[in-house]
């Protein structure tokens, strides 16, 4: 990891040599990319003498805090994207693909690794489950609202409901994965590495679970706009890629 950094930082340095003055770069962003961005800041922080405060919540809750016009000076939000858009708090133009994320299935360290490897075996899998845990979609989580999708194509969102214990956020979710309160969790891979006492089995089939996009913009009212573009650029360099890769993400669109 140290030479991804170490990479980082001559690039940050290039492109922020003409930087006047260090400034301080508000962040906000859903909770399945914080590892990732919280594993890049310091670097960025060093290079640059920027300083970064960073804020994470849900994905419908942070598009919401942006749609209103929170002053963030770099918002990353989930698709559909034309309501931030038409919002005009962010700059349009700055639309900047960082990362993919799919939503896996998790088991106990040391369980065995159930066959996920297709839509039917997904669905004897969670038929077959005592429980299940995954994130409270009511409360804005997108892993949620996309396995809730997941169960209505699979046709079993009804059967499955004695079923489900629903968590607060990704976190949450593994962690009664860990105790032994369910048998199956669920959630953005990139927030199943993170947790003790649980393994990623792998990612949902796609033609049931579509991977969720993460995209930067700088923000129509950035009072940093300058240490704002630079941010993005980091975030959305081949060095970050390396970084998204690490935890469960793919980067790009």
């Amino acid at each position: 990891m140290n030479y991804v950094l170490s990479s980082a930082v001559a690039i940050i340095a290039v492109c922020s040599c003409g930087a006047a003055r260090a400034a301080e770069v508000t962040l906000i962003a859903p909770g399945g990319i914080r590892a990732a961005v919280q594993q890049m800041i310091p670097a960025f922080e060093r290079a640059t003498g920027h300083k970064v405060k960073a804020t994470f919540g849900s994905g419908g809750g942070t598009k919401e805090r942006v749609i209103k016009g929170e002053p963030f000076d770099v918002p990353i939000v989930q698709p559909p994207l034309e309501p931030v858009i038409a919002s005009g708090h962010v700059v349009a133009a700055s639309e900047t693909a960082l990362a993919t994320v799919a939503v896996g299935v998790a088991v106990r360290t040391g369980a065995p690794k159930p066959d996920i490897s297709s839509a039917d075996a997904v669905k004897r899998l969670l038929l077959g489950s005592k429980a299940i845990s995954y994130p409270n979609a009511a409360s804005g989580a997108a892993a949620g609202l996309s396995f809730n999708e997941t169960l209505q194509k699979l046709g079993i969102a009804d059967a499955m409901k004695p079923k489900i214990k629903i968590a607060q956020g990704g976190r949450g979710a593994m962690e009664l994965l860990a105790k032994g309160e369910v048998d199956i969790g669920l959630t953005f891979i990139s927030e199943i590495i993170t947790e003790p006492g649980v393994e990623v089995v792998g990612p949902l089939p796609r033609d049931i679970s579509t991977p969720t996009a993460l995209v930067g913009f700088v923000s129509a009212h950035s009072k940093e706009p300058e240490a704002a573009k630079a941010l993005l650029r980091y975030l959305s360099s081949p060095e970050a890629a390396a970084v998204y890769k690490e935890r469960g993400m793919q980067p790009g669109r």
